[in-house]
């Protein structure tokens, strides 16, 4: 039997260190390549700025699987950022301004879970559609003013912010929860 730890411990460290570690390898050499590509492809189109938001929500899902298996305060915290960390240890493209965005996301997809301890051991529909929203609000917010996201036309602007709020809603928060779910069906696992 599977059990989620509420509680910081060596298992609970380990296992956020992995979803960290593997998050991270997954999003360098997974997620960048097929971002990298999709976004030259969108070159000649002039809506290349809207590809960076296309994938965005799939660089914020380390936060809430580790918050599902360490479902404790600072979980998804520390997974998003451990995962950031290795990404940019590996090669990652946008170097140490990596480190930055991961903490920031992680510490925003927790308002969902927060501060209730019985959010992050429900781990549900709600918590985690109000995570993903707010992890798009940290990674987006930044990025506008780091990467001059404002010289864009305000129409690009506001496709910009709808599509990375669908593909948070979408990746960090529906396919996370989709995945969770299929979890607790293989492990049935309980909360101590």
């Amino acid at each position: 039997m599977f059990t989620r730890s509420s509680k910081w411990n060596v298992k609970s460290v380990i296992l956020v260190a992995l979803i960290g570690i593997i998050m991270g390898v997954i999003y360098t050499y997974g997620f960048n390549n097929v971002y990298n590509l999709v976004k030259l492809s969108f070159l000649p189109t002039g809506y290349a700025p809207v590809v960076d938001n296309v994938f965005t929500g799939l660089w914020y899902m380390a936060a809430p699987l580790a918050m599902y298996f360490v479902p404790t305060k600072g979980a998804g915290t520390i997974g998003e950022l451990l995962a950031a960390t290795v990404e940019m240890a590996i090669g990652g493209q946008w170097g140490a301004l990596t480190i930055f965005e991961g903490l920031i996301q992680g510490a925003m997809n927790e308002i969902g879970f927060f501060p209730k301890k019985e959010r992050y051991e429900k781990f549900s529909w709600k918590s985690v559609l109000t995570g993903a929203f707010f992890a798009n609000l940290g990674g987006f917010i930044p990025s506008y003013f780091l990467f001059g996201w404002s010289h864009y036309q305000v129409n690009v602007q506001m496709l910009m912010f709808i599509v990375s709020m669908i593909s948070s809603l979408l990746f960090d928060g529906v396919l996370v929860k989709l995945i969770t779910n299929l979890f607790d069906k293989a492990l049935k696992p309980k909360v101590a």
